[in-house]
């Protein structure tokens, strides 16, 4: 790989997503990294992660979007080390002042005390329930949570009031909660997506450098369903040209794994996202093939790079899109992963008694 935007002569990138550090659209300029004369060891050449710590003022996001099935989420880290090159998530550093290209995955933010805070959030009398969403916008079962516990905090906020979740991941460090999550599946209270682009550990490791191999995931999947907690296998994204081939294959292992329900995104390339991802084309795959999935992307969303329209930005539209969900519609059929899953209960919400509380006899 060429040496990228905003890297110094001789830093070196190991198992990183994004090759340039291009500033975000919100900077008023661009970063040229220039080499100050200093001769470090190899070593210090490599770029790190880095994590800084936010305190909470709110957990709970809502949003308005017609084609999301859910309205509120809560997101316990900002960036995500997993580094998959296609996440749609990435724009979101550039709010932060931050690139949406190897910042996002090396420079994170984790949100200890969010759980408290969720909690107050829990309590407030105008609070509705509805079932909360977990990691659809960056990984809360990433790396950084072995150290930093902010989803296991959440998590036990979740289960002392009964509430409903869905976590959607590529991280098997949600074994490590099955403590937790099995006893509120047993009551209908949680679902799981599990994340799973390709079978081919290769392409995984490039494509998606720091998350868990294919096999890996579908052995949390194998956990995840013998503990009693039904899970989806999330093919997001489905990469035109790239990984539509594999739909059956990747369904069919989901399936023995014991996955209930499978779903399927095509590819979305926001904002910064669509540059990183020629960037990685480009330098990853050899050239027809980088111009054929290119073209393929920009087949299904009507000659561009991206259509965010409500309704197509998901499924995208034209020839290749509908051949890809017809296929994905036999499949789940023909596998029995088309069934519709009995909604997540809301009704056995409840504040957990606080410390001088008078308990009830009953």
């Amino acid at each position: 790989m060429t040496q990228g935007e905003g890297l110094l002569p001789g830093q070196r990138l190991r198992a990183r997503g994004a090759g340039s550090n291009r500033a975000g659209r919100f900077e008023p300029h661009g970063r040229e990294a220039v080499d100050d004369g200093w001769d470090l060891d190899e070593e210090e050449r490599l770029v790190r992660t880095e994590v800084r710590l936010e305190e909470p003022r709110s957990a709970l996001t809502y949003n308005r979007s017609p084609d999301l099935p859910f309205d509120r989420s809560v997101n316990p880290y900002r960036g995500c080390e997993h580094g998959c090159i296609y996440c749609f998530a990435r724009p979101t550093h550039a709010f932060l002042n931050l690139s949406p290209g190897l910042d996002f995955e090396t420079r994170l933010i984790a949100r200890p005390g969010i759980g408290a805070v969720l909690a107050g959030e829990l309590a407030a009398r105008r609070y509705k329930v509805a079932t909360i969403a977990l990691g659809t916008n960056t990984d809360p079962y990433q790396p950084i949570e072995a150290e930093y516990r902010v989803m296991r905090e959440v998590l036990e906020v979740l289960a002392a009031h009964r509430h409903p979740v869905g976590i959607v991941t590529k991280g098997t460090l949600i074994e490590r909660d099955l403590d937790l999550l099995a006893p509120m599946a047993a009551d209908g209270l949680v679902r799981v997506g599990i994340s799973v682009t390709t079978l081919d550990p290769d392409l995984s490791r490039r494509m998606e450098p720091r998350a868990p191999l294919p096999a890996r995931r579908l052995g949390t999947i194998r956990r995840l369903s013998q503990a009693g907690i039904p899970v989806r296998v999330m093919m997001a994204p489905v990469v035109p040209g790239l990984t539509d081939p594999e739909i059956d294959p990747i369904l069919e292992a989901a399936k023995e794994a014991g996955a209930v329900a499978a779903n399927w995104i095509m590819l979305r390339l926001p904002g910064e996202v669509a540059p990183l991802f020629k960037e990685w084309l480009e330098a990853r795959l050899p050239a027809p093939r980088a111009a054929k999935v290119l073209a393929r992307v920009r087949e299904t969303h009507g000659g561009k790079d991206y259509d965010p329209a409500w309704g197509r930005r998901m499924r995208g539209e034209g020839l290749w899109s509908n051949l890809i969900g017809r296929r994905f519609e036999i499949a789940v059929k023909r596998l029995g992963l088309d069934a519709e899953l009995p909604p997540m209960r809301t009704d056995l919400f409840r504040l957990p008694p606080k410390p001088g509380d008078q308990l009830s006899l009953f």
